[in-house]
């Protein structure tokens, strides 16, 4: 089976560095599901205004195939193995990502068609996407279900500092989602160095930032 991009996601995030490492977890994140030519058309998303939320399928378009059959989760601290089948791992065989979004709004529009406005997703700015289907909770929420070591390695949210020279840059969307991203802690799971600057690109800047002792504190963000 050969298959095509249906679509293209839209991202204040420009680079894999800063994702959130699932769907959700930055539930002010915004992003734009902007569809190729072929499929600018109402119908193909009539009915979709009566959803909450959208599972997205797409593409890892900036990692390489995996190759291994074991992978190291960042929940596990990024050192102990388990099978790339029993993890959501970004190194993949197909590379192929599933994600779930909250539905923001859908917006018909002139030149593009039908774009889906959404929140909370893990994907990067440019994104293939392969599908769209509907989240029907009846049949996809199971909220009683184990989890495996996610049920056992609790993850704590870091705390945020972004100076007020450096808020100002923002929209309040905006740094509500910036501070959401940071919290998910950004680093390789490996790195553990305070003095060490990371940066990240968000909205059109470089968010640089240290972490040390459970806090994120922004340096600065400079303009692209």
């Amino acid at each position: 089976m050969n298959i095509e991009p249906v679509a293209f996601f839209h991202s204040p995030l420009t680079s894999k560095f800063g994702l959130p490492r699932q769907s959700g977890l930055a539930g002010s994140l915004p992003g734009r599901v902007v569809f190729t030519p072929a499929y600018r058309q109402e119908e193909a998303v009539r009915g979709l205004e009566a959803f909450d939320y959208l599972w997205l399928i797409w593409e890892f378009s900036a990692n390489d195939e995996g190759r291994g059959l074991t992978v190291r989760p960042p929940r596990l601290g990024g050192n102990e193995r388990v099978g790339v089948f029993a993890s959501r791992s970004p190194f993949r065989p197909n590379r192929l990502g599933l994600s779930c979004v909250y539905i923001n709004k859908v917006e018909l529009t002139p030149d593009l068609g039908p774009v889906i406005h959404v929140l909370g997703a893990d994907l990067m700015d440019g994104t293939p996407i392969y599908d769209v289907k509907p989240y029907v909770a009846y049949a996809d929420a199971h909220p009683d279900a184990r989890s495996g070591f996610v049920d056992t390695h609790v993850w704590q949210p870091l705390d945020v500092v972004i100076p007020a020279d450096v808020a100002r840059l923002f929209t309040a969307d905006e740094l509500t989602a910036l501070r959401e991203v940071l919290a998910q802690d950004p680093r390789p799971r490996y790195h553990d160095d305070p003095q060490r600057l990371y940066g990240m690109p968000f909205a059109g800047r470089d968010v640089r930032f240290r972490v040390a002792d459970g806090v994120v504190t922004v340096v600065e963000a400079v303009a692209d």
